[in-house]
């Protein structure tokens, strides 16, 4: 029977770059996405586009709505992306046919990573560097918590990026306090401070991440990147990365957490490396990543590997090669912010650095949406910005 394939939440870059992956193998994919057309939709990769309903909003119908296109369409492999539509199909999994592949470990297992509080306790029995943390069940418990705290800043970190409940998804929000009275008001005026979270102590220093495919708890291989610039310009959304040698430290680390969890499917865990070369945790997650992309043109190809070892097959001997990888449209939204901020945040130097370092790019930079064997994907990117932008 001929594998079919479908990819969820089409509109992130991170499903353009599994489609073109996965059906650039030959292999047939259906696209889901909660509105009729999308980015991973228009890919010439793509053989059906499908509409479920928005998972934020009715959980139990979204997956009602995969129960129906796993039947009509014969699906035997479903790839979700973001940790929404992950979670309510972990929530379901016993109800999905026997036949369906799903490439993720068992739901305590991602409780255990994807849950920050059970997670740091993790990093802590196996003597993996944690920030100073007070773990808070409740906006009450945190409040109290505050007075016996010296020193500030401080971040306010709730227990899920995306908490799952049976009414929705409610999303959350890590929070800088840089002082008392900021971090109170953070916990009264924001509702999502109801459930767990951890109050830890600030690390100055660069985010790096580790990247991760195991197969039922084992390691397949690993990748990393260099954020070169970003959108806001302060840190944010990677606009222009690329691949780098793996920090043998925060691998150890990675690997520790992984295998505890005996870790199947592809992982993204970050760490806070300090100014004295300290990798501190910050989070595992249980997803693919928005510059996915960089690492399949750098020789690992997680999305196809993550296929073959889900369905008993071997994977390749990994070929790292350096690449680089600019997602156009957030590079220019990026100029944009550095050329209409204040002379005192940007100087004028600065600013006439962004302009020729954005008109005249590494020759060896690659796009991460816009290729010219798939353009349309571009095109539908570019008609929605300029849309947004009239807007």
């Amino acid at each position: 029977m001929e594998p079919r394939i479908l990819v969820l939440d089409g509109n992130q870059r991170a499903s353009l770059a599994a489609v073109r992956s996965l059906g650039s193998r030959g292999l047939w994919i259906a696209v889901g996405e909660a509105a009729p057309e999308s980015l991973a939709g228009c890919s010439r990769y793509c053989h059906q586009r499908v509409t479920y309903s928005n998972p934020f909003l009715s959980p139990r119908l979204f997956f009602e709505d995969i129960l129906h296109q796993v039947e009509s369409l014969g699906i035997s492999f479903l790839l979700p992306v973001t940790e929404a539509t992950t979670y309510v199909l972990l929530r379901y999994r016993d109800e999905l046919p026997d036949h369906i592949v799903l490439p993720f470990s068992a739901a305590d297992a991602v409780e255990q990573l994807a849950n920050k509080n059970d997670l740091f306790q993790l990093a802590l029995e196996k003597n993996i560097p944690i920030p100073d943390t007070v773990f808070c069940n409740d906006a009450e418990e945190g409040l109290r918590a505050l007075n016996d705290l010296e020193h500030f800043p401080v971040v306010l970190k709730p227990y899920k990026s995306k908490v799952l409940t049976d009414g929705g998804i409610e999303s959350t929000q890590v929070i800088v306090a840089n002082t008392r009275q900021d971090a109170r008001t953070a916990i009264t005026s924001n509702g999502f401070f109801r459930f767990p979270f951890s109050i830890q102590s600030f690390i100055n220093g660069t985010g790096q991440g580790v990247f991760a495919l195991f197969d039922h708890g084992d390691p397949v291989c690993y990748f990393a990147h260099r954020r070169l610039r970003e959108k806001p310009p302060g840190g944010g959304v990677s606009v222009l990365c690329e691949s780098a040698p793996i920090n043998e430290q925060l691998r150890v680390s990675a690997e520790t957490l992984l295998r505890s969890a005996h870790w199947h499917g592809v992982a993204m865990v970050e760490f806070r490396v300090a100014e004295d070369g300290t990798g501190y945790l910050m989070e595992v997650n249980p997803r693919f990543w928005g510059s996915l992309q960089l690492a399949i043109d750098s020789g690992i190809d997680f999305p196809w590997w993550l296929y073959l070892v889900s369905t008993g097959q071997a994977v390749p001997q990994p070929v790292w090669k350096y690449r680089r990888v600019r997602w156009l449209l957030g590079d220019l939204d990026r100029l944009y912010l550095v050329l209409k901020a204040p002379l005192s945040r940007y100087s004028l130097s600065w600013k006439l650095r962004e302009i020729f370092n954005f008109f005249m790019p590494n020759l060896r930079t690659r796009h991460e949406v816009n290729r010219w064997k798939d353009l349309r994907p571009f095109w539908f990117e570019l008609k929605h910005y300029l849309r947004a932008l009239k807007n």
